[in-house]
């Protein structure tokens, strides 16, 4: 309640409209934001357009749409009460004998197979798969965008979760100081040491990692990264005039904490946080690449990556992880150096 308090002061000081504005003036920074923001929503959307299901069904003057409902095949011309199987040449014929499809722009999902191949997988591209299919034949546009999406939410995730933990630490130590500083700056060394991706590794490999479960060892990881920039401003805040004062006047620990000294401290962490979404994004990727990351299967970038390094006969897949990730990861730090400039005081107008 209280960061939520919090946010909405920030949002009513015009010194951000001028952050704001200072943020627009990054052409590129600027510009990176839209088309990342673009490319995320066509991500949302990909049932509408990367799907192996039509969007829509006209049969007999009925409307059905299995992109949200499972339709069986004795209601569209079929002979059995089971799931439709729309890519069966019997099925489509029987459907379009009394009524019509519409179909999905990439009529396959990410875990797909095109059973009709003229070719052994990783097939090229051709007018059916544009960006070809890997060594199982699946389509590689339907991966990387299902890939994308499932990356961001991660990273997202992470760098939300860590942020909270990482704020909260930085700013126990800080303001309290003397021993609880202390021992928490210890602790924090020593849990600083511990090489993360072989612990990820390992810890990993004793269960089948799910998205929830990598998520959680991951915020084990990550959020050491904020709290030295918070500990610092909430060291240097305490000692400012208007916090004494408040503490003279009966106010409470957390509410100086979190009304008068966070909101200072969190102009350093917002700067921060673009860069800790693409490292949590590039950490996701090497944990797929190693096999180590998400379930097997599942729509992954560094999976792609490995698609290539393993299948280098077929460029088209390394070329497309390549291009993908070197995007993804371009536009990212151009938002995150708008970002640090749009809070830079001496560019501030």
């Amino acid at each position: 309640m209280a960061l939520l308090q919090t946010w909405q002061r920030m949002r009513s000081n015009p010194i951000h409209e001028k952050r704001w504005q200072q943020f627009k003036r990054n052409r590129r920074g600027f510009w990176s934001l839209w088309i990342f923001s673009g490319l995320f929503l066509l991500s949302l959307l990909g049932e509408l357009w990367v799907n192996d299901k039509p969007i829509m069904i006209s049969y007999q003057e009925q409307w059905y749409f299995p992109i949200i409902q499972d339709v069986p095949e004795n209601k569209l011309g079929g002979d059995f009460d089971i799931s439709t199987d729309y890519h069966d040449a019997y099925m489509v014929e029987q459907i379009e004998k009394e009524g019509w499809i519409l179909w999905p722009l990439i009529p396959f999902y990410y875990d797909s197979i095109n059973y009709e191949l003229t070719e052994s997988a990783p097939s090229a591209p051709n007018h059916i798969n544009y960006l070809g299919t890997d060594d199982q034949g699946r389509d590689v546009i339907a991966r990387l965008v299902y890939g994308f999406r499932i990356s961001v939410f991660f990273a997202l995730a992470l760098t939300l979760c860590s942020s909270l933990i990482g704020v909260f630490v930085g700013a126990v130590n800080g303001y309290y100081g003397g021993r609880i500083d202390l021992f928490g700056q210890r602790l924090l060394e020593i849990w600083e040491g511990l090489p993360m991706l072989f612990m990820l590794i390992i810890l990993a490999s004793f269960v089948e990692p799910t998205f929830l479960w990598l998520l959680g060892l991951m915020i084990l990881f990550s959020w050491p990264g904020l709290v030295g920039i918070v500990r610092a401003e909430f060291l240097r805040g305490r000692n400012l005039e208007y916090v004494k004062a408040a503490r003279a006047l009966g106010v409470s620990d957390n509410q100086i904490m979190f009304r008068h000294i966070l909101p200072n401290a969190l102009i350093a962490t917002l700067t921060f946080m673009p860069y800790l979404f693409t490292g949590a994004l590039t950490t996701l990727t090497s944990l797929d690449f190693l096999g180590f990351g998400l379930p097997l299967g599942s729509a992954s970038l560094g999976e792609m990556v490995a698609q290539g390094k393993n299948n280098l006969h077929a460029p088209w897949l390394a070329t497309s992880a390549f291009i993908s990730l070197s995007t993804i990861l371009v536009l990212l730090v151009f938002i995150g150096e708008a970002v640090r400039d749009a809070f830079d005081p001496r560019k501030i107008l």
